[in-house]
């Protein structure tokens, strides 16, 4: 027992006090310093958006040192290995001194160097790094050159190396000692035992556990950036059955045949599983071109018709009082790819990454596959490279020709980032597009994915009556709106524009943070549907969400069709109170009588009311739309893993709708 006693002492002085590892404390000593100055920077920079009572404050600071805590035995591992097996006697020569504070300065360099990201990342998405900072390693060519379009790069860098360097200096006696009074024998094991907290701070630990307030800026707050961005790869696919409340199979496939049942459009199969359903029409099918315009980060409110006094969508303003507008219409997600998919596969979102970038994601039933299976020309437009978010491999894999900034020789390009080229150039590609096909008697459908509406927020000059880049997010979007308004004047001029359909849609708001996990008014983007001479203006206010596009623009076509599609079309009688879909990647929401139903991992459904008018639904009323969100959402995801979103049968190729 003496034995056993002495040898924890020896271990304990040879971790607090022992010369081999005093570079470690030094700088655990920083990391939680910075990690407590980076979190009270954030939440004087949020300010009353938060809404934190005192009493909160003290909580976010307090579990903010956990979180930091926790972050720091995962960060210092090869610091810590580094210190274990750096020989003793290489410490106490100068050489080596200084290979210890060298490598000291480089950690301090990426301590300073994370939070100066975090404050970058909060300020773009209000949150702490999480699964959106993950995708971007991926794609670090778009990614690398927006930063240094948009920030001042070097001179940032300049700072923190000079910082870091002059800090490990001014500091150099408290953190390497001049001569190394423990050696390996002590020190080895003081590393080992260090080693072993971030095992049992992965076994131990739950991986939200600082997540406790219903506020979620609280619950950002509280984290660590870095924490959250390693815990996100952990979350780009659940398993919706192990992590999400659930029910019955068969009772989940019959309340989804219910809520998708309509007058218009019919089961094809008694098989309660089997979900493909037929739209048939009694009138002509019309047959117009079908131009569907994704815009990157387009809230509602940047519109005048939802409040805006900023003056700078006043093209999209006239084309909404000219057309069909829809004033209640959700973003599904947070994501472009979320918008894709939804307005793609007219399916709910399912839990982690978008179907866009997962594996098998080829082959399902589309809307492109619609449009081919009646002989159009199906394409998708990108200003960037098609590479990017696995644009190319999903579109391409599902029946569409993909058309990216690779096919727009140099002359033609008036302006590009990072991101893309101009809006105009890409619109100018699309009407050459559409040309061809008209050119060769075919009809065509073109969705056309902006990207201007994103940082750095610069465009071509003389074009708004803002200055590109010194004007942010208001300049961009007047740009945007600019290119769209002067993309339907050009097709004016052209001969198939009195029989075309402009579908002009948000891909997702440009926030989405909020006091709440899923703030229902930062999913709020416009839907426009624009043909004059075919589609009179109207406003309509019902509630929905961008799955519901595809089958609503079907039956404004009067276009027969064979699908799986889980959304309904907005202009027939619904034939169930009407709901709609918004989603991060972890939160399922759904809307419904007023209510947010809202579907975490590993926690019971949690209701709060969004109505505006203050009347409350029922107990029984929410009861029902919580069962109804589990079963679309367990149906979504299982027909997803099954594969029974693919279309292969009889006669049929992959991707295509056959029209009989």
């Amino acid at each position: 027992m003496t034995n056993l006693r002495t040898g924890i002492c020896n271990l304990w002085r040879a971790v607090v006090i022992g010369e081999r590892l005093r570079p470690w404390r030094w700088c655990c000593g920083l990391f939680l310093a910075v990690g407590f100055l980076t979190r009270v920077a954030l939440f004087l920079y949020t300010g009353p958006a938060a809404e934190l009572a005192p009493g909160m404050v003290m909580a976010v600071l307090l579990l903010g040192v956990g979180a930091d805590l926790i972050a720091a035995v995962y960060f210092f591992v090869p610091l810590v290995l580094f210190l274990a097996v750096f020989p003793a006697a290489w410490r106490g020569a100068r050489t080596g001194r200084a290979v210890v504070l060298l490598g000291v300065t480089a950690w301090v360099a990426l301590i300073f160097f994370v939070a100066v990201a975090e404050w970058i990342f909060w300020g773009e998405f209000g949150t702490r790094f999480n699964f959106i900072a993950v995708d971007y390693l991926v794609y670090t060519h778009e990614v690398i050159t927006n930063i240094w379009e948009s920030y001042p790069v070097l001179r940032v860098c300049g700072i923190i190396a000079a910082t870091s360097a002059g800090l490990v200096y001014w500091q150099r006696s408290s953190i390497c000692a001049p001569i190394e009074v423990s050696g390996w024998r002590v020190g080895a094991p003081a590393a080992a035992a260090i080693l072993l907290l971030p095992v049992l701070a992965w076994t131990a630990v739950p991986s939200a556990w600082q997540r406790v307030f219903d506020n979620e800026y609280a619950n950002e707050l509280a984290g660590n950036g870095m924490h959250e961005f390693f815990r996100a790869f952990d979350t780009a696919q659940l398993d919706y059955l192990r992590f999400y409340p659930s029910m019955p199979v068969s009772e989940a496939y019959a309340r989804v045949r219910r809520l998708l049942s309509s007058a218009q459009v019919q089961f094809t199969s008694a098989d309660p599983a089997d979900l493909t359903r037929r739209a048939d029409y009694d009138e002509p099918t019309r047959k117009l071109n079908v131009v569907l315009i994704t815009v990157e980060s387009l809230s509602a409110i940047y519109m005048t018709r939802f409040g805006s006094d900023q003056g700078i969508t006043p093209n999209l303003d006239e084309l909404a009082r000219d057309g069909l507008l829809y004033t209640n219409h959700y973003a599904t997600g947070t994501r472009t790819v979320r918008a894709l998919e939804a307005l793609a596969l007219s399916l709910p979102p399912t839990p982690g990454e978008s179907i866009v970038k997962r594996p098998q994601n080829s082959g399902f039933m589309t809307l492109g596959g619609v449009f081919a299976g009646h002989g159009y020309d199906v394409r998708y437009l990108y200003g960037g490279y098609a590479f990017f978010d696995n644009m190319r491999a999903f579109f391409s894999g599902n029946g569409y020709t993909v058309v990216d900034r690779g096919a727009i020789p140099p002359e033609r390009i008036h302006h590009e980032t990072a991101w893309g080229v101009a809006d105009e150039d890409i619109f100018t590609q699309a009407l050459l597009e559409i040309d061809q096909s008209h050119a060769a008697g075919r009809r065509s459908f073109t969705q056309v994915m902006t990207t201007s509406n994103h940082r750095p927020y610069t465009y071509p000059d003389g074009r708004i009556d803002l200055p590109s880049g010194i004007s942010r997010r208001p300049g961009a979007v007047k740009y945007t709106d600019w290119a769209i308004g002067d993309f339907i004047a050009r097709a004016r001029a052209r001969p198939w524009f009195e029989n075309t359909v402009f579908v002009i849609v948000g891909d997702h708001c440009a926030s989405s943070a909020g006091k709440t996990t899923l703030p229902l008014e930062n999913y709020l983007v416009p839907l426009l549907f624009y043909a004059p001479g075919i589609i009179a203006p109207e406003e309509d206010s019902q509630l929905a969400s961008q799955i519901d596009m595809i089958p609503t623009l079907l039956g404004l076509l009067r276009m027969d069709y064979e699908a799986r599609f889980f959304g309904r079309d907005l202009r027939e009688p619904a034939q169930n109170t009407p709901y709609a879909f918004i989603s991060t990647y972890q939160q399922m929401g759904f809307v419904r009588d007023g209510q947010l139903i809202d579907l975490g991992p590993l926690h019971e459904p949690q209701v709060r009311s969004v109505s505006e008018s203050g009347t409350p639904a029922t107990p029984a009323q929410i009861i029902q739309a919580t069962k109804d969100a589990i079963a679309l959402y367990q149906v979504a995801a299982d027909m997803f893993d099954s594969g029974a979103l693919h279309w292969v049968g009889p006669g049929r190729s992959p991707g295509l709708i056959t029209v009989h």
